[in-house]
């Protein structure tokens, strides 16, 4: 195989239809007779495509006490296989003019090469090979975990917003695996085995779990034999049930976490809600929230920042945000950075009577309308970016919903009302929340 990868020799295979391709507008549907299902983005502006592989695993669906396993493996994909030593994957991506990286969230794990369009069979070649016959050395799995282990304590524990948003996020979710770090519990790290790097592996990394994204110059029956030469000879995993996870029970309770660190810049208050995530067929509430969420904190125009830091100048930034793409509840929250010498309780204060006002008040239509506008905009705009589109329908459809989904999403955002927009308002507000302070010790504490 090894030799077949260095000359990047693309044979095509005859392609075996299991049924016919679905297009919406320049996006095809197809699913290989091993349940890898499959997407296809045209884009003929370049000679380059955008190969992704996308699994149905991520930190949610980890095993008790392995915290941390999804984003291991992660690293683990890249230290070889049976075909190709570790670190080979990468050398050829870049031998042949590309680029790959990988990431991992609650509800995915991808891996992404970019590549000129006559590199696309070696790269699907690639990534099958490790689909199946990843080989990890043991040496080379406690190194990785030293990496991995060293990556928390740069991006999370030296940093006191990481700590702050993992506490918060802990507090959100009492019972969903949502409130586990992606990254992973640094006691739970420590103790990650080759064997369950391992079980996790020949559990979740199968065909019938993973999802191909195609997108950039290619012609979608190409990428069907192509897929088929590749992909379609793997075995899927047998009984592999859909994804099932611990639910929420009712929130009966606001909950408070308070941060302290002395090396906190800028001190803020959030307040985060349980929301509605989007679902197949039904994206009208999420719909909704998104444009919440503009209204509110999505701009300088938006009511926190046109009120607060513009017209009574209390806030030095201001902004609401809905986390709405996941399998399971997202969240919404606002936050609200006060100016030097105005304390957190009278920021908390500010978000308050900025929630009841806007109850009170409604939104002005001239502003709906013109939050739409921008709103729709951006999400042509995005069709732009050949990476970002891929990674659109990657996220999406991982999290339960449809390419139907994705490309109805535009008009359901144009069909959102002001009513919508208001009883989606009410229904996050009326919900019992979590309240957090991010700031320094005061001088008696610190002393």
């Amino acid at each position: 195989m090894r030799h077949r990868l260095l000359r990047g020799l693309l044979g095509l295979a005859a392609a075996v239809w299991t049924a016919p391709a679905l297009a919406t507008g320049d996006v095809a549907e197809f699913t290989l007779e091993n349940g890898m299902q499959a997407v296809v983005i045209e884009d003929h502006r370049s000679p380059a495509v955008v190969h992704m592989v996308w699994y149905r695993v991520g930190a949610a669906d980890e095993p008790p006490g392995q915290s941390g396993i999804a984003h291991f493996l992660e690293h683990l994909m890249f230290k070889g296989t049976d075909d190709l030593a570790a670190g080979e994957f990468s050398q050829i991506v870049e031998a042949n003019g590309g680029t790959d990286n990988a990431f991992t969230s609650w509800d995915y794990t991808g891996y992404i090469q970019r590549v000129s369009a006559d590199r696309l069979g070696l790269m699907m070649e690639m990534e099958a090979d490790r689909m199946r016959d990843l080989a990890l050395d043991p040496e080379m799995v406690d190194t990785e975990r030293s990496v991995i282990l060293e990556e928390r304590a740069q991006r999370t524990d030296s940093s006191p917003g990481a700590l702050y948003n993992e506490q918060l996020r802990a507090a959100l979710y009492l019972n969903h695996p949502y409130r586990i770090p992606v990254i992973g519990w640094r006691h739970e790290m420590e103790d990650l085995t080759r064997e369950e790097a391992l079980a996790f592996y020949s559990r979740y990394y199968a065909p019938n779990n993973a999802i191909l994204i195609v997108a950039g110059d290619v012609d979608p029956d190409e990428v069907r034999a192509l897929a088929e030469q590749h992909y379609g000879p793997l075995e899927p995993t047998p009984g592999l049930e859909p994804r099932a996870r611990p639910s929420e029970p009712p929130q009966n309770a606001d909950r408070r976490v308070i941060y302290e660190d002395p090396t906190v810049a800028s001190p803020y208050v959030s307040r985060s809600y349980l929301a509605p995530e989007r679902d197949p067929g039904d994206q009208e509430t999420a719909a909704a929230l998104s444009l919440l969420a503009e209204i509110l904190g999505g701009g300088q125009t938006s009511l926190l920042s046109r009120v607060l830091q513009t017209e009574e100048q209390v806030s030095l930034y201001s902004a609401a945000f809905y986390d709405g793409l996941n399998l399971d509840d997202g969240s919404f929250t606002l936050l609200n950075v006060p100016v030097p010498g105005r304390s957190l309780e009278e920021a908390e204060a500010d978000l308050d009577r900025m929630i009841a006002r806007f109850l009170e008040e409604g939104i002005d239509p001239a502003q709906f309308e013109r939050v739409k506008f921008l709103y729709e905009a951006s999400e042509i705009y995005a069709e732009d970016d050949t990476s970002g589109l891929a990674r659109r329908y990657g996220t999406a459809l991982t999290s339960g919903l449809t390419v139907e989904d994705v490309a109805a999403w535009p008009e359901v955002i144009a069909a959102t009302t002001i009513d919508d927009v208001m009883e989606a308002a009410r229904m996050v507000f009326g919900q019992h929340s979590v309240t957090g302070y991010l700031t320094v010790p005061d001088a008696e504490d610190a002393e």
